[in-house]
């Protein structure tokens, strides 16, 4: 994403209202620009996602950037103060076409706001009802269905234990989705 081509939001520029502009940080740095921009009272959005990773043998939660190198930041083109951006630490440079920053519709920043969230009882593998496979343990290759977490690393699922459905807690990296 060298360069945003596109126009400008129309409907902001005309009503004098603030657009959303496109900021490049250097490579790693993205939270630490939308956190210099954000002491600067600038509004700055910059989407995340959290990403469950296995590191040395557990799972673990890490939050990343949807658009890894890039933020935005809401600018009005007369009021805002422009300069301090480009020596904010993290931030490499404005996007722009030419010599003239890239206003990004405000609907496009609207849907990045109004995605929905994980709900409640669920995970960001497994779902309440979902079928699963236990990869570990005592009840290895055994089938279950999950309920719902309990904490960052455990789950409840529900398992048939002789001829009984039984709510069994389980580390949630032993678990599997099943497949098929």
């Amino acid at each position: 994403m060298e360069e945003v081509s596109g126009q400008e939001d129309p409907e902001s520029k005309e009503n004098g209202e603030p657009c959303w502009y496109v900021i490049q940080c250097k490579g790693g740095e993205s939270f630490r620009a939308a956190e210099h921009l954000a002491n600067q009272d600038y509004e700055v959005f910059h989407p995340v996602l959290d990403v469950q990773r296995k590191r040395q043998g557990k799972l673990t939660t890490i939050t990343e950037p949807l658009f890894p190198y890039y933020l935005f930041i809401r600018l009005d083109q007369t009021v805002s103060n422009w300069r301090p951006i480009r020596s904010t630490r993290g931030v490499l440079r404005l996007l722009t076409f030419g010599n003239t920053p890239i206003a990004v519709p405000n609907a496009l920043i609207e849907t990045l706001l109004t995605q929905p969230h994980r709900q409640e009882g669920s995970h960001r593998y497994f779902s309440a009802g979902e079928k699963v496979t236990i990869t570990d343990g005592p009840f290895k290759d055994l089938e279950a269905v999950f309920k719902r977490c309990k904490g960052e690393e455990r789950a409840i699922v529900l398992l048939n234990v002789l001829q009984r459905p039984q709510d069994i807690e389980l580390a949630v990296d032993s678990l599997q989705k099943r497949e098929g």
